[in-house]
Order: structure tokens, then sequence, then C-alpha cells
């Protein structure tokens, strides 16, 4: 029973802080359905209405209001014991969020995430990818993954040390029977895949070398907003693509693209974990932070 009056007051606390049931229930791991008939059998047993709720819209009633702000601090009491008790584990476990850009996601997904995971099975990790910043403490994330440049200046950042740079490419058979651009401008004669950002613009190719800037609206016969069709599109000879070279580095190394105008695309700023400072940290979350440190100082377990 106690376990599942925390579980719902937890699930009033989701909700009322991003204003909607799918989202809570997307958070929680749980159906909307399951999450509405919850809630409605805690108003029941309170004997009030913690939420008024429209097709478009929910929000607290005075009641709910109320309740929420007495019961907000001591679920942040008991969730604080709760890590305190965890940080003593000798095994890590439980679930460990991660908020990140995709690309940073993908970067990393082999060489740390999934190489933490087999060396500690008994943690869940809850990885999510999105296009846009979000506050990862609101939104209920233990770690965000972007690049060092974008990580607030009230968290604790943890460089990752890897090399990062965009790729320009196109297959063999492309740049045989088309040539190959020496400098951006030249691209304005080619057929290039264009891409489009999250939210929805078309993304110009950016280009820099020695000190100089530029970026090119490019042409194409489509247009793409996922890396992995482009480098598809690109071995299959539709244009020149311009996508994370981590993404396409096997395919070059296979010979199934070429890289061009490489000195027109520097390095880019590093990706970081990072995360608020907290007390008493569980064991899975420390655990984690340990191997990211590993991996950024080049060591790996399986070494």
């Amino acid at each position: 029973m106690a376990r599942s009056v925390l579980t719902d007051l937890d699930a009033v606390l989701s909700i009322a802080r991003l204003g909607s049931f799918r989202a809570a229930a997307l958070e929680l791991g749980m159906s909307t359905t399951a999450l509405s008939n919850a809630i409605a059998k805690l108003e029941q047993r309170l004997g009030i209405r913690l939420f008024n709720r429209t097709t478009r819209s929910v929000s607290l009633t005075d009641g709910g209001t109320t309740f929420v702000e007495r019961i907000g601090p001591a679920m942040t009491d008991i969730h604080d014991a709760m890590l305190a008790a965890q940080s003593l584990q000798d095994t890590p476990t439980g679930t460990l969020r991660i908020n990140a850009f995709a690309s940073a996601a993908r970067e990393v997904m082999e060489p740390l995430i999934l190489s933490f995971m087999r060396r500690y099975p008994q943690v869940h990790v809850d990885l999510v990818t999105e296009g846009k910043l979000v506050d990862i403490v609101a939104a209920g994330f233990d770690l965000g993954l972007r690049t060092v440049d974008l990580v607030p200046n009230d968290m604790i950042a943890l460089p990752l040390g890897l090399d990062r740079s965009n790729a320009v490419v196109a297959s063999p058979n492309f740049l045989r029977t088309h040539g190959r651009p020496t400098v951006p401008a030249d691209l304005y004669r080619f057929r290039c895949i264009r891409a489009r950002l999250p939210n929805n613009a078309l993304f110009r190719w950016r280009f820099e070398k020695d000190g100089n800037a530029v970026q090119i609206d490019v042409q194409g016969s489509i247009t793409l907003d996922e890396p992995s069709l482009v480098s598809i599109a690109a071995q299959n000879g539709v244009g020149i693509g311009y996508v994370m070279e981590a993404d396409v580095r096997d395919e070059i190394a296979a010979g199934r693209l070429v890289r061009v105008l490489e000195d027109w695309t520097p390095s880019l700023a590093p990706l970081a974990l990072y995360y608020p400072g907290r007390k008493n940290p569980p064991a899975a979350f420390s655990a984690f932070i340990g191997a990211a440190r590993d991996f950024a100082n080049g060591y790996s377990p399986g070494a």
C-alpha cells in the first residue's frame, strides 16, 4: 500500500509540473488511461478533485494546489532519503534517465552507454533524444548530453574528449561522374541532399576555413530529416550530403562514401555530460559518472 501511495503522489506532482496527463504518463512509463484511473482513485480516497480536466488543458483545482504545496517538500525529503540509501548499495541498481541530442547519443551509445550496461546489468538506462534543449532537473532527468558550449552555467560538466566534425560526402560513382567541389561555393553546381531541422527549418550548410565562415543554401531533389537516410541517399548517388562525421565513419572507411571539402569542416565543440550537484547520489549514478570519466580518459573496461 505504501509503495502505491508514493507512486500516486509522484504521479500527481508529475502532472502538476508538466500540465499534461499524456506527458506525465510518458515520463512515468505508463499508459495515459492507467494514470488517469490512478488519479481518479486517489481523488476518491481523498474526497476532493485535484485537477480540472478538459480535452485541451489540465490545471490544479484550489484543493489540488494546496495538496501539491504540502506533498512536494515531503516527497523531496522521501526521495532524498531513498537516494541516500541507494548510494550505499554494493551493486548499482535502479534507473538512469539521460536527455541528449540524437547525434550526441549515437556517438556515445556503443562505447559508453552499452559498455556501462554490460558492466552493470541491473541498471536500467532511459535515454531520451530530442532536438531542443530542456531543463533536465525540471524534466526529471539525471543527466544531460550536449556540446560543452550548451551546458548551463549552474551544471557540473564532464567533457568526453571526442573529436567531432561535420563531413561532406558523396558516393565514389557520383564524384567520378560529376567531379568534386573544392570550395563551398562549388556546391551550387551540384545536386545536394537538403536537411530539415527539428523546428522544420531548412539547414544551411556551414563551413569555415582560416577564420572565414560561409553558409550555403544548397539545392537538390530530396530533403531529409534523418542522418541515416542522408547516408543511404548519398551512397546511392542521389547527391552530396552533409552529416556528422561519426554517422558515416564506417561508410567512409569502407569506401562507400568519399569525404570532400574536409579542410572546410573544422572540429566542433566537444560533447559533455552534465548534471546538477547532488548529495548522496545513487550508486548507479556514481558508477555511470565513473564510467564516463574512464571513457573521457581513453580507458575501456574490456581492454
